[in-house]
């Protein structure tokens, strides 16, 4: 099972260039999420995989971390470096944390 984090590990992940993959639907995503975030829906996952990088960690954050845990043990089971955000991004923004609007990176 794929090792859980903090929305403050995270926020220090992120600080370093960490890739961050939002597996929520595309509507959830729109209206907010954590910076720099890499939007594809979790049942899209399996299909586009060579756009998630083989080659560093990859945090997967969902609303609240049941669909994150979900894709996390997916690609942990492929072989990727993979952690799953416990809180989700709706922890993230509960503790004022910066959000972002902007399309997918």
């Amino acid at each position: 099972m794929a090792q859980e984090v903090t929305i403050d590990e995270l926020e220090s992940a992120i600080d370093n260039g960490a890739f961050v993959l939002d597996v929520r639907e595309a509507d959830e995503f729109q209206a907010g999420h954590v910076p720099n975030a890499r939007h594809i829906a979790l049942n899209t996952v399996p299909d586009q995989l060579a756009l998630i990088p083989a080659d560093s960690r990859i945090w997967v954050i969902c609303q609240a971390g049941g669909r994150s845990m979900k894709a996390a043990n997916f690609l942990e089971a492929q072989g990727y470096d993979v952690v799953s955000v416990a809180g989700g991004t709706g922890q993230w923004i509960a503790a004022g944390k910066k959000v972002s609007f902007e399309e997918s990176v």
